[in-house]
């Protein structure tokens, strides 16, 4: 009789069999502290019974899921993720939330001293509003990590499934590939924009800080200390990137597998009729649909649950600071300015169109559930108890499913363009106001 024995590696619980020592298989930690749990309650159960059923062998790493892989490594090499890494919180996201308080403290120091131009005041706004942003998302991931492992652990497990399906697998591979190059240009394009936050202040005559920022009783500006902060704001730039950008990528990651999980709820029910020979094989078909339905709902509501409150302080505070950029690029007369500024809005306006458009195609797509159904689909000749769960899948696709903000605005690209028209019709309040 062989004999198994676990150990544990980063994240995972190897299981082996004696006495030949080979792998038997392996599984998440979180899938074995639940069947641990279970032992305790019935000790009958042997050791043994720690192997995962034949499904459960399949289940993928979040990190080895192509889907989000990118971002998920860009956290866990972090420590966000999985496991508590210290040494990197304190080379990480610590500095860069102290760099956060003093940059709070600037600007109160320059509104409450009256020493600070318009320009600088809507500048130094702009990026303690962004550093403010990206502290607290990745404080709201540090908080929920079991919540965003668990979520990426039933991404991971239904890509494996939806992979060996033939006929979706090609949306899936599409899919996959548009959210790699997704996640990977938002790094590119979050690293050039830090490297001109932080090369502009190397063109000023005088000595300016990337950031700015403010220390009671230290002379910021006298060498040699200009020159330490200097490098160090220079360095916490690349943390600082690695704390914002995964989560835009991430959310719209999780948007576009939610799309290939639509279509392929739409396209087992354009094949419904294949299966009406036989009344049962028909009616076990249906309730896979229904049950895969609700699954979907589930899972959008989790992702709903995840982002809905940090966009919607996103939309309060991305709105009021594109109104200010373009107040300032209004009333700026130096060309390298206006390219720095011009840069900055640019940063604010493709991150929030990738949300709003990740959103409405999420929603787009969810309506189109019962016409996949109603159109495609010779349900005239199904039986009465189909054709009741039919109404029953039909009626609740015609509740969109939605992303919202706050829990009571739904993302969708009409709100970003309301958005842009509030944030333009301020501006032009702002400007007239000036002149």
């Amino acid at each position: 009789m062989l004999v198994r024995h676990f150990k544990t590696v980063p994240g995972l619980v190897v299981l082996y069999n004696f006495p030949n020592h080979t792998e038997a298989t392996r599984f998440p930690i979180a899938t074995a502290l639940e069947r641990l749990k279970s032992m305790i309650r019935r000790p009958e159960r042997s050791l043994c019974n720690l192997a995962p059923a034949p499904l459960e062998r399949a289940t993928m790493l979040i990190e080895n899921c192509p889907i989000i892989s990118v971002n998920v490594r860009v956290w866990l090499f972090w420590g966000y993720l999985r496991r508590v890494k210290w040494h990197s919180y304190l080379v990480g996201c610590i500095p860069v939330t102290v760099l956060n308080v003093f940059q709070f403290m600037n600007l109160f120091h320059i509104i409450l001293a009256g020493t600070g131009d318009i320009n600088k005041i809507i500048i130094d706004g702009y990026f303690t509003v962004l550093y403010f942003n990206l502290v607290l998302r990745t404080s709201f991931l540090m908080t929920n990590r079991h919540k965003f492992e668990r979520f990426f652990d039933g991404i991971a497990s239904e890509y494996r499934r939806l992979e060996n399906q033939n006929d979706i697998r090609p949306l899936l591979e599409r899919l996959t590939r548009r959210a790699r190059i997704l996640s990977k240009s938002n790094l590119w394009l979050g690293a050039f924009i830090s490297a001109c936050f932080v090369t502009y202040p190397l063109f000023s005559p005088e000595n300016v800080l990337p950031y700015g920022v403010y220390m009671p009783g230290i002379d910021l500006y006298a060498s040699p200390v200009y020159e330490i902060v200097f490098v160090l704001q220079i360095y916490l730039t690349f943390p600082a990137c690695c704390m914002y950008i995964p989560f835009t990528s991430f959310y719209c990651t999780c948007s576009l597998f939610g799309l290939v999980r639509i279509a392929a709820l739409k396209r087992s029910l354009e094949r419904l009729h294949e299966h009406n020979r036989s009344e049962q094989t028909l009616l076990a078909k249906m309730k896979e649909c229904l049950v895969y339905h609700k699954e979907i709902i589930r899972y959008v509501a989790d992702l709903n649950e995840l982002v809905t409150y940090i966009f919607l302080l996103e939309l309060l505070s991305f709105g009021m600071m594109l109104c200010a950029l373009l107040f300032l690029l209004s009333i700026s007369n130096q060309l390298a300015q206006m390219v720095m500024i011009g840069s900055y809005i640019f940063m604010i306006l493709s991150q929030m169109y990738a949300l709003y458009w990740h959103s409405n195609e999420v929603r787009e797509q969810s309506l189109e559930i019962g016409d996949s159904l109603y159109y495609n689909s010779a349900w005239l000749g199904f039986s009465m108890p189909v054709k009741k769960m039919i109404i029953l899948l039909v009626a609740r696709a015609q509740r969109p499913l939605a992303i919202t903000i706050g829990n009571v605005y739904p993302m969708t690209l009409e709100m970003f363009q309301s958005l842009l028209n509030a944030s333009y019709s301020y501006f032009t309040l702002l400007r007239r106001v000036y002149n």
